[in-house]
């Protein structure tokens, strides 16, 4: 003979619907910062890839090449722009120089012409944090570009050089990931560290 089917008590819906508060109310908060903390460990290696494509192009194209940052409107972070140009007698490619290449136009004297020719890379930060949770500073303060010679290496003649980036978590965030930062290093590598690690940690920033 067949048993009638057992359902729930109201008793045991409200203990499971108790579990289950609980295990939410511990599991999400854990979960938001372990999702913070991938998005504040992105938005390093975005900056420190921007580095490492400038200082390429500067190589592949035989160029002088720059990245510049500029204040990304939707979430007040930087985004980042590589450019190049072509020294001649007459153009050192400073900051003064009007033959940088633009995301339209190829610069003047590019060897692959005005078809072919490289054209400037913009990556916009609308996928990082935002500047209210994730606080972005350069060193020195007022620094937006870095230029990098031919062989790869950076330019130390040029003004207010850039050549270092912070990102601390900040305001509810604050204590969901550490902070870090993009050290670039004089031979053009842009690495990625540790501010307040421990003196003896190899992940450590320099000084």
């Amino acid at each position: 003979m067949r048993q009638p089917t057992r359902g729930f008590t109201l008793l045991e819906v409200m203990i499971a619907l108790s579990i289950m508060g609980v295990v939410l109310a511990v599991g999400i908060p854990g979960m938001g910062k372990m999702v913070f903390a991938n998005k504040a460990a992105a938005a390093a290696q975005f900056y420190s890839e921007g580095f490492a494509l400038a200082r390429n192009q500067a190589l592949n194209q035989n160029a002088t090449s720059r990245l510049v940052l500029s204040k990304n409107a939707a979430n007040g972070q930087f985004d980042w722009q590589v450019d190049i140009c072509f020294p001649r007698s007459d153009d050192p490619c400073n900051e003064a120089s009007a033959n940088w290449s633009t995301t339209g136009v190829p610069a003047s004297g590019d060897p692959k012409g005005a078809t072919n020719g490289f054209r400037s890379l913009l990556r916009r930060a609308d996928a990082l944090p935002p500047s209210a949770q994730l606080t972005l500073t350069t060193t020195p303060t007022d620094a937006r570009a870095v230029y990098f010679k031919p062989l790869g290496w950076v330019d130390p003649a040029m003004a207010a050089r850039l050549e270092r980036i912070d990102l601390t978590p900040a305001g509810k965030q604050a204590a969901a990931a550490p902070a870090s930062a993009v050290v670039l290093t004089m031979a053009g590598n842009g690495i990625r560290c540790k501010p307040q690690a421990a003196a003896n940690d190899p992940q450590r920033c320099p000084p």
